[in-house]
């Protein structure tokens, strides 16, 4: 049992580790390389896993949610962040860029059709990939949804989830004048694109640490000293899409065009007591999508890593994988 959340680790519901058997940096257009690879079963069901952010990268452990001997599962640094290089950088970076990515990898490996899994904003690049290439979207896995709409952005910077949170959101806030706090994405835009690396690392550690510190609902408010490089990739690439509204040609787009994908099914896990993507876009993304199976996990926040929410998308994916046996 684990001695904080008194549930158990959700390494219990994860496969065991594995090593990627395809590693590669890939060239793509307006100067980025691109960092992927392949893990599982190379004949297996094809799998992209879209990581949080932007700006997370993958990790190890995003591996283990699938069945190896069932799954060929593709992971992949998105512009800017990771592996992939140049690191931090926003130039010829938006939704569209990695979008069209997804398609490079997705030509280079032969790969006719994926399972698309992605969590936070994984699940909103995952809604813009199969809206604009339904044909190449067998199903997906969705998680902690974001649908980067406006009303979220309010939510979680203009003081929502600092109704619940005062003592990390008034870190979160101190750190910019007053006359500046009616638009803390757009304060904290200009700090982070200063020019200044002193500057920049310091507001994208309190950037970085006002998120992590809303993402297990098992949470103290304090998330720790994130490693500056990663802080300021992190905060510099989720605020750019931020300020840009996630390159979308209109706010509630992704909501909009479910349509484009109603006849594809869809899994949709999201925890009661997210604080960072609230739960009811993840009830109205389901209410529009017939194809979709949405599933509450109680006492689980925003975090792929808790308990509940490894559980239901390990069993997810495996409930998936009977129908290919």
């Amino acid at each position: 049992m684990d001695k904080i959340s008194g549930q158990k680790s959700a390494v219990q519901y994860l496969y065991p580790p594995i090593d990627p058997f395809d590693q590669q940096m890939m060239d793509m257009p307006g100067g980025h390389c691109i960092y992927f690879e392949q893990c599982g079963n190379p004949e297996g069901v094809p799998v992209i896993v879209l990581h949080g952010g932007p700006g997370g990268g993958c990790s190890p452990a995003m591996r283990r949610y699938f069945d190896p001997d069932v799954y060929r599962v593709v992971l992949f640094d998105q512009r800017g962040c990771g592996r992939s290089k140049p690191h931090s950088s926003v130039s010829n970076n938006t939704t569209w860029d990695l979008i069209a990515d997804i398609e490079r990898i997705r030509e280079a490996l032969g790969i006719e059709q994926f399972i698309v899994f992605g969590g936070s904003w994984g699940a909103t690049l995952a809604l813009a990939y199969a809206q604009t290439h339904p044909e190449r979207a067998r199903q997906l896995v969705l998680r902690g949804v974001f649908l980067m709409m406006q009303r979220e952005l309010d939510w979680f910077y203009g003081g929502g989830a600092g109704q619940f949170w005062p003592e990390p959101w008034a870190r979160f806030v101190d750190l910019v004048p007053e006359d500046e706090r009616d638009d803390l994405i757009g304060a904290y835009h200009k700090r982070l694109f200063s020019g200044d690396l002193q500057l920049e690392t310091r507001f994208a550690k309190a950037w970085s640490g006002w998120e992590n510190a809303l993402a297990s609902v098992y949470s103290n408010g304090r998330s720790g000293d994130a490693p500056g490089e990663y802080a300021r990739a992190f905060a510099r690439l989720e605020n750019h899409y931020f300020v840009n509204g996630g390159f979308l040609d209109f706010d509630g787009q992704l909501l909009e065009n479910v349509d484009r994908i109603s006849h594809i099914p869809a899994v949709i896990v999201q925890g009661r007591y997210d604080m960072i993507c609230p739960p009811k876009s993840a009830f109205d993304l389901a209410r529009v999508w017939p194809n979709a199976d949405l599933r509450f996990i109680r006492n689980a926040g925003h975090a792929l890593s808790e308990p509940g929410i490894s559980a239901e998308l390990v069993r997810a994916m495996d409930q998936i994988a009977e129908s290919f046996t």
